[in-house]
């Protein structure tokens, strides 16, 4: 049974009607959704309560690295609004303030404040679930020394930054080469660390396909970076007063004055799941093209729901900043009376890793191959600027098509300077379901210091059109 609203009385009162938006967290998604839901509604209509449990709103994770490298030094930076702003916009931002309970019965959260203590209910008549992603650790000895570090939040980047800058770390090992294992890699080279990298994958950058990602490697080794790929880590070693030492791999001891995890984040969907709320095999929350989710009055975005994949089909947990803000958009704009969809995600992004730009979109060749699809490639290495004019660098492009149809299915680049924003073009490409064939007439811009008179883009789509067309010859053959 629902409780009864603020609105329920006001409806048999005569009284003005005001509804309640709880939110739980407050990044990219839930301040995004409460800002929208805000311009739509005025505090009289609606109140609008964030609750975070800690000491900062609206920020750009995706900074911490180039925080903690120096590229950007002033941490307010890294924040979009205040806390104060929020409040004078009228949003009810509460710090320090953790959600540990949903209700979904009776319409209400258990929140514990973290900073006096105790506990207390809080109702809602709108629950917005924006609990972000918690990163992996491995449960292994020493894994919670001192000196073993998450990349979360905000804080997590201040304590590395402190152990880099003021407590004189000079060696590191980051566990995991997925996008923050390279870039906190990255930022750690900047800082003149000796710097190793374990993963139990033989490659790093396991989002693209072994060829692509060997590029990656390549690229690391050249600023420094020790690989040790194919090996699991066992452990990690620890002083008396409990800081770690070492990271102890099934080959190697590696000393250690700091070490990173960049093992993944997994949906925080927990708080989600305990309350019934559904969640999918991905792990995260299962919500609707409104971001709704199937438990009444409860709406969830961000990297605790999961979404669907408009190639594959299936359904995908990617978290990044860029879906969290259009979901928290769309929920906001709906829970503000408007109307507003998610369609879904091709599954684009970029990083930059030591002198390396790295880019996917799509499905990669297994990935395709899981989705069933038959697939064809083709890969060139091309410049990013006509190979005359000062500046240009050498990039390598990868289209991966569909037999037959020649749909393009997912693109990956690896390069320097200018390499990894041409993914965007490809992006488009395959939202819109375009074939290597269609792709080729694409009037892309040119002069000599953007790219070369074939753009590389073009260049890859030719030579995946020409592999379909030989592909379906030596079938008509057969």
């Amino acid at each position: 049974m629902r409780r009864t609203t603020d609105r329920d009385t006001a409806q048999r009162t005569g009284g003005p009607a005001r509804e309640r938006l709880l939110v739980i967290g407050g990044d990219a998604a839930g301040m995004s959704a409460a800002s929208q839901a805000r311009r739509r509604r005025g505090a009289d209509d609606l109140e609008i309560v964030v609750v975070e449990r800690g000491h900062h709103v609206s920020y750009s994770a995706c900074g911490i690295p180039y925080y903690v490298g120096g590229v950007v030094d002033d941490l307010d930076r890294l924040i979009a609004r205040t806390p104060a702003e929020f409040r004078e916009r009228g949003i009810d931002v509460r710090m320090r303030t953790e959600a540990v309970e949903i209700d979904p019965d009776r319409a209400r959260v258990r929140v514990r404040d973290l900073a006096g203590g105790g506990e207390r209910w809080e109702p809602y008549d709108h629950l917005m679930i924006a609990t972000g992603a918690v990163p992996t650790r491995p449960r292994l000895p020493g894994a919670d020394a001192k000196g073993v570090h998450g990349v979360q939040i905000l804080g997590d980047g201040v304590a590395i930054r402190r152990a880099v800058v003021e407590d004189g770390a000079r060696r590191a090992v980051v566990v995991g080469g997925g996008y923050i294992g390279l870039e906190m890699a990255e930022a750690m080279v900047m800082r003149g660390l000796e710097v190793s990298l374990v993963d139990l994958a033989d490659q790093p950058m396991q989002t693209l396909d072994p060829d692509m990602g060997e590029l990656v490697a390549d690229a690391m080794r050249g600023v420094g970076v020790r690989l040790h790929l194919g090996e699991p880590v066992e452990g990690f070693d620890t002083s008396p007063d409990g800081h770690v030492t070492a990271v102890r791999t099934g080959s190697r001891t590696l000393p250690a004055d700091i070490v990173v995890l960049g093992l993944g984040v997994k949906p925080a969907s927990g708080l989600a799941r305990d309350a019934g709320i559904e969640v999918g095999p991905t792990g995260g929350i299962v919500t609707d093209r409104r971001m709704r989710t199937r438990t009444e009055r409860v709406w969830a975005a961000g990297d605790c729901v999961e979404s669907r994949h408009l190639v594959s089909g299936g359904p995908v947990a990617i978290p990044l900043g860029t879906h969290a803000n259009k979901q928290g958009r769309v929920a906001g704009i709906n829970l503000g009376g408007g109307y507003a969809t998610f369609p879904g995600v091709v599954g684009t992004a970029v990083s930059k890793i030591c002198r390396a730009e790295v880019a996917r979109t799509g499905l990669s060749e297994r990935e395709a191959a899981a989705a069933g699809f038959e697939t064809l490639s083709a890969v060139v290495k091309s410049t990013t600027r006509a190979g005359y004019h000062p500046g240009a660098t050498e990039m390598w492009t990868k289209l991966i098509v569909e037999r037959r149809s020649g749909r393009l299915l997912g693109a990956q680049i690896v390069g320097a300077e200018n390499a990894a924003k041409r993914v965007d073009g490809l992006a488009i490409a395959l939202w819109n379901g375009m074939t290597a064939e269609e792709m080729t007439g694409l009037d892309l811009g040119y002069a000599p210091p953007f790219a070369p008179t074939w753009d590389p883009v073009l260049i890859a789509a030719r030579k995946a059109a020409e592999a379909v067309e030989r592909d379906m010859m030596g079938r008509a053959g057969e």
